[in-house]
Parts: structure tokens; C-alpha cells; sequence
């Protein structure tokens, strides 16, 4: 197996902060790998050490099998960057923007439109390409930044949180664009705080909180890291919730969890699910739910780090900073 990226010891301070704290990776070429983790956990710091944007402290790392930081200038001609906000240039039309990319890129003038004409045709946004970026829907504006990413065709690209914002459509529509990179032999590097995100799209994952590594592999795999099964069990009357959890938890011998009216809680033998329907039936509460399901990527976060890893709302970037990625011409 090849790899496009790997990386031994990744140590990142600032000041007293430590985001990164020996932070090992071994990414396969032509796949979409995972880094999921909430706000703060160090995605976003590893991605800019790994994009030449920031120096590690401590460990090395290659991209594409050059050196970070002594073949610097080799890694950035090899890789594109899409941060968690759209950084396109609101003022200049579609075309525009990745006319400038093409041109800063080395690319003759009739080389750099030709490629910014595919790419608008490739992200469906041919028909507002003569428009102000200005007047785009945000999902055009992510879509369009991702694009000028890909201007200098790179083999690696680094996706931080792409679809921070976006509308569910929108957010689907950004998911089929990373398969179709995949297809075509480009390596992504995708930072997420979404569950279902990384589910999607990462045929592998590494769990990142505080700075480390703490799991990593397939999501299968890191499912099954939990053991067992998972009961959910949604009330019909959200009155009977302390109820439910009280049967649940005492039926299971473990702590369930409450999230948006359903409770849910580990199953580790044959005998909890008959037990819990004997009791709520014993206690007549009617139910809207009754699941018995595999562990989802929520419940391995949960189980690794004894919380969950999506926060209530995002808020932004991870480095102590707060400054939003730049983009690295590929």
C-alpha cells in the first residue's frame, strides 16, 4: 500500500496551549481519510502543519513523499487546501476568481480559462459564471472555492470542515463532488465534526480530542470498538422520559444517553431488549420507537472520550489563533 501522507509525532504549541500532541497518520493514496474530532480537538492544526502553512515543534511528515518542512515548495506544487469558509473574492465573477488562481499558478492565459471553464461546467455553476461571487448562494460560494482549489490539479487535497453551514442539499451535493474526486485518483484529507460526514465519506478515520490520536480505522471498525448493540427507545409521551431512562438503564446495567426525545443505551447481551419491553409494558408507556441497531460513529466518540463530538453550534477554527485557513495553491 501506498501512502500520500504520513506523519510521526506531530507536537504544535502555542504558548501554553498545546494543540497538537503527538499526532501519528498514515494516509492511503486515492481515498477519502477522516480526521473527526470537535472544535479544539487539533484537525485544523494538523492540517496546516501538513500544508506547509505552519511548522510542527516536534515529529516530521511527508505529502506525497516529500518532506513538510525541508521540501516545502515540492509539497505545495502537489496539493490544494478548501478552509472552513468559503475564501473566494466576492467582487470578482466566477470565471474570475479562477482565472487569478490559473494565473498565479504558472498557467498562460488561454491555459488558465480553458481550465476555469471546466471547472465551473464540472461544479454546475457554468450559467452564474460571469456573475459577482457576490451574488452566489452559499453553497455556490463553497462549491466555487473548492473548484479553485483544483485549478492546479493537485494529487492531494485537504478539505477542513467544507461543509460548515450548509444547507443539507447543499451539503450532499459537496459529498457526491468529493466521491468523484475520489474516482479520479485524488487523495482527500477530510477534517469534520459531523457524525455522518465522516461516515460517508471516509473509508478510514482517526478520532482526534485534545491533540492525539485516540482510535483509528474503518468506521466498521471503530464501531465495533463499542461492543455490542444499541437500544433506542423513543416514548410517545416526552413525559415519560425519566421514566424510560430509569427502565433502560436498570435492564442494561449502563447509562443511557437522552438526545431529541429518545433515549439510548448500550445492549452487551441477548437479555435487555425482552427485559425493557416486559417493563415498559409493566409501566404502561407507550412508544413511538423501539430500535435495536448497531453503534453509530456518536456512540464510539462517546465511548472513547466520555463525550459527544458535535458541539450545539460550530465555532470556527481550532488553532488558538482563530484564523481561518489560507488556501496553498496546488
Amino acid at each position: 500500500m501506498t501512502y500520500a501522507i504520513r506523519a510521526e509525532g506531530l507536537v504544535r504549541r502555542f504558548g501554553a496551549t498545546t494543540a497538537l500532541a503527538g499526532v501519528d497518520l498514515a494516509v492511503p493514496s486515492g481515498t477519502v481519510y477522516g480526521l473527526l474530532g470537535p472544535n479544539g480537538a487539533g484537525k485544523t492544526t494538523t492540517v496546516r502543519v501538513l500544508a506547509t502553512l505552519l511548522a510542527a515543534d516536534e515529529g516530521h511528515a511527508t505529502v506525497g513523499g516529500y518532506d513538510v518542512r525541508r521540501d516545502a515548495h515540492r509539497v505545495r506544487q502537489l496539493i490544494g487546501l478548501t478552509g472552513q469558509y468559503a475564501s473566494v473574492d466576492e467582487a470578482l465573477t466566477g470565471t474570475e476568481n479562477l482565472l487569478l488562481i490559473g494565473r498565479l499558478l504558472g498557467l498562460s492565459r488561454a491555459d488558465a480559462r480553458a481550465r476555469a471553464r471546466e471547472l465551473l461546467a464540472r461544479f454546475q455553476l457554468a450559467d452564474a459564471a460571469d456573475r459577482a461571487a457576490k451574488t452566489y448562494s452559499g453553497g455556490m460560494r463553497r462549491r466555487l472555492d473548492l473548484a479553485a482549489s483544483l485549478v492546479g490539479r493537485p494529487q492531494v487535497l485537504f478539505l477542513d470542515e467544507p461543509t460548515t453551514g450548509l444547507d443539507p442539499r447543499s451539503r450532499n451535493d459537496l459529498w457526491d463532488t468529493v466521491r468523484g474526486l475520489v474516482t479520479d485518483g485524488v487523495t482527500v484529507l477530510l477534517t469534520t465534526q459531523y457524525l455522518e460526514e465522516a461516515d460517508q465519506l471516509a473509508s478510514e478515520i482517526a478520532v482526534v480530542d485534545h491533540g492525539r490520536v485516540i482510535a483509528q480505522g474503518t468506521p466498521e471498525e471503530l464501531k465495533a470498538k463499542t461492543g455490542g448493540q444499541v437500544l433506542a427507545i423513543r416514548p410517545a409521551d416526552p413525559a415519560d422520559l425519566a421514566t424510560v431512562v430509569a427502565i433502560a438503564g436498570e435492564a442494561a446495567a449502563a447509562s443511557p444517553e437522552v438526545a431529541q426525545s429518545t433515549v439510548t443505551v448500550a445492549v452487551n447481551g441477548p437479555g435487555v431488549l425482552p427485559a425493557v419491553v416486559r417493563r415498559l409494558d409493566d409501566a404502561e408507556i407507550p412508544v413511538a420507537e423501539l430500535a435495536l441497531r448497531g453503534a453509530s460513529l456518536d456512540e464510539v466518540f462517546l465511548h472513547l472520550t466520555g463525550h459527544r463530538a458535535e458541539p450545539d453550534a460550530p465555532t470556527g477554527d481550532d488553532t488558538p489563533s482563530g484564523a481561518d485557513l489560507e488556501r496553498t495553491p496546488a
